[in-house]
Order: C-alpha cells, then sequence, then structure tokens
C-alpha cells in the first residue's frame, strides 16, 4: 500500500498544526487545516502561514487539489478561501457542519447564512471514500468535540483534528454548543480500535507539563497504553466526569468569536460594507450582576 507524504506546518501563536498531505506517485496533495493569520487586537488579517504551504508545495511539485478541514474551528481562523484562489484547491468538511451552522447562525444573527453546508464544495458524511491521486481517503465521523468532526484516515495514517492530543497531554474540551463529553468518548474509543500501528496526526500541540518541544504525531498503540485520558481501563462515565470537571474551568479560546463566524462560511468573511471595510460581529453578554 502506498503511504502518503505529510509535511507538518506549526502556527506557534495558535498552537495549530495545519498539513500538506500527498501522494508520491501523482504529486497530487491535500492541504488539512490551513491557518489564516489574525491579530484581534488590532484587526490585522494576513496569511503568511498559508503562503509558507504553498510556497513548500510549490517547490516540491506538489498540486494542490483539495482542502481538508477537520471542523469549524474555533481558536483560528481557516485559510481555505486563499489557498483555493490560488490552487482551485475544492473545500470540504463534514456534513455535519449544517448543524454548527444552525447553532451559531443565531447567535451572531448572520441571517444571510445558508444553513446547508453550501459554502463549502465538499461535504462528506461518515465512511464516504475520495481520490487523493491514487490514494484512498475514509472519511470517520468522530463528533463530541463539535458536531461535525471528522477524521481523514490515509494510508497507515489518520489526520483527527481536535478530538485527540499527545497522550500526555489528553483529549479534546467538549463544552462547545453542541458538544458532548460522552460523544466524544465514544468517537475516541472508535478510533483506537485502528491498527496500533497507525499514525495520528493532530491538530493541536500545547506541550504538556515536563515536556520540551511541541509534538504532534503519535500511534493508536501509543494512545491506549499512555493517554492520560482514554488509555485502555478509563471507563465512559469516569472519562465523561473528568471531561466536564476539566472543561467547566477551561477558558473561552481568544479566537473564538471570529474563528466561528468565519469558519462555519468554509473561512469567508461578510462582504465589506461601503466603505470598503469588512467587519466581524461580536455579540455582548451582559453578567446578570451587571444588567442592573
Amino acid at each position: 500500500m502506498t503511504q502518503p507524504f505529510i509535511e507538518a506546518f506549526f502556527d506557534e501563536p495558535t498552537h495549530t498544526i495545519s498539513y500538506l498531505v500527498g501522494d508520491p506517485g501523482t504529486r497530487v496533495a491535500a492541504v488539512i487545516d490551513p491557518v489564516l493569520d489574525f491579530d484581534p487586537a488590532s484587526g490585522e488579517a494576513d496569511t503568511r502561514s498559508a503562503q509558507r504551504i504553498l510556497a513548500f508545495a510549490r517547490a516540491q511539485d506538489w498540486h494542490v487539489e483539495m482542502v481538508l478541514e477537520t471542523h469549524a474551528h474555533a481558536d483560528h481562523l481557516s485559510a481555505a478561501p486563499f489557498v483555493k484562489a490560488h490552487t482551485g484547491a475544492r473545500i470540504g468538511i463534514g456534513a455535519h457542519i449544517r448543524d454548527v451552522q444552525k447553532i451559531f447562525r443565531p447567535v451572531f444573527a448572520m441571517d444571510d447564512l445558508k444553513t446547508d453546508g453550501s459554502d463549502f464544495d465538499r461535504l462528506f458524511a461518515d465512511g464516504d471514500r475520495f481520490a487523493l491521486g491514487d490514494l484512498s481517503v475514509e472519511v470517520l465521523h468522530v463528533p463530541g468535540h463539535t458536531p461535525a468532526d471528522v477524521a481523514y484516515r490515509i494510508g497507515d495514517a489518520a489526520f483527527v483534528g481536535d478530538t485527540l492530543f499527545m497522550p500526555d497531554y489528553g483529549t479534546a474540551r467538549a463544552d462547545f454548543p453542541g458538544g458532548d463529553a460522552r460523544t466524544l468518548y465514544r468517537s475516541i474509543r472508535r478510533l483506537l480500535t485502528l491498527p496500533d500501528a497507525t499514525r495520528l496526526f493532530l491538530c493541536h500541540d500545547y506541550k504538556a507539563p515536563g515536556r520540551d518541544t511541541y509534538r504532534w504525531e503519535t500511534t493508536v498503540g501509543e494512545q491506549r497504553r499512555h493517554s492520560v485520558h482514554v488509555h485502555d481501563g478509563v471507563e465512559e462515565e469516569a472519562f465523561v466526569a473528568m471531561r466536564e470537571a476539566r472543561d467547566a474551568g477551561l477558558p473561552v479560546p481568544k479566537l473564538l468569536l471570529p474563528s466561528i463566524q468565519v469558519n462555519i462560511r468554509a473561512g469567508r468573511f461578510e462582504e465589506a460594507q461601503a466603505n470598503g471595510v469588512t467587519y466581524l460581529r461580536i455579540p455582548v453578554t451582559w453578567r446578570s450582576d451587571a444588567a442592573a
């Protein structure tokens, strides 16, 4: 079986790993979870991270035909439109993005947002397969972090998004709207039924306590033996109790509000206003003790 070529690109400000994945025979490739650089303090956006991926692809003669999103991220904005504009790549995501769009459309009063997923070029259902050159890509629906998370299995590798972190760090939070710790546990156990040697490529790393370097590749076997949250022997009820208690103390991601409203549109911003400026929406919620 031909194994995919994999090159990782780490964005330290968002702790995100994007990937260029390709078929060595045909030189056809996909970009997984590309990052748009965005400074919330100044409102400045640029494409240096995505440019780095495309420059590498050009230098190595890779032909990018797809952008694959593992989910609608809450911690970085997607550079999928930039990649598409420069390569003609089609943007794909799990079909349950429609559920996420329905959840967040009223949150941001985005009356123009279609909730049929049509901002994306491809919507993948669980079990779908598609070609990347001569490689076969299998889609696994792994909800829990969000309703729409998917993993992409290519050869001996699986790109699992935010579902799992390195074994010494644990698992993704499940407290976003539509998330669920019990569903996350079952999705993870499904991933851990893959062969032990299956390589798992993660979307984030934050350096676990005592570790000096970032890491984003592990295996099913390592997770089953050593994951601090879901090693073999951790039962569902214990995981749910741990995950819900842990999530209750986590801060809101810094880029949550900008990211969600852009990413559920496949990385597209709303149209610029008459003054030529593009705006983001920030819903304001009054604390109960401040309402008076």
